[in-house]
């Protein structure tokens, strides 16, 4: 059985795949846009596989990412527009 959450929620060793990019359920706004235009820019694209391998120490930010062969920093509320399904195995 496999967890679907927002990227921010997860800890560090998570593995899993992005399901959905973007947080299409709220009205509209340019700065929303914007970040989902940016993180499918960087490779944020749903399929992709990830790993969370690093949390800042003062409140877990900012995050780094493996996303599929490369690797990203994000922050956690950048994270908060990314839904991902976890392995089972490291959920």
């Amino acid at each position: 059985m496999s967890d679907t959450l927002k990227l921010s929620q997860a800890r560090k060793g998570a593995r899993g795949v992005i399901v959905k990019v973007g947080d299409h359920c709220h009205h509209d706004d340019g700065h929303a846009l914007e970040l989902e235009r940016r993180l499918l820019e960087l490779g944020f694209v749903e399929g992709a596989r990830i790993e969370l391998l690093y949390e800042g120490l003062f409140g877990r930010d900012p995050i780094a990412l493996k996303v599929d062969d490369m690797r990203v920093a994000l922050r956690r509320h950048e994270a908060g527009s990314l839904t991902v399904r976890l392995d089972s195995a490291a959920a």
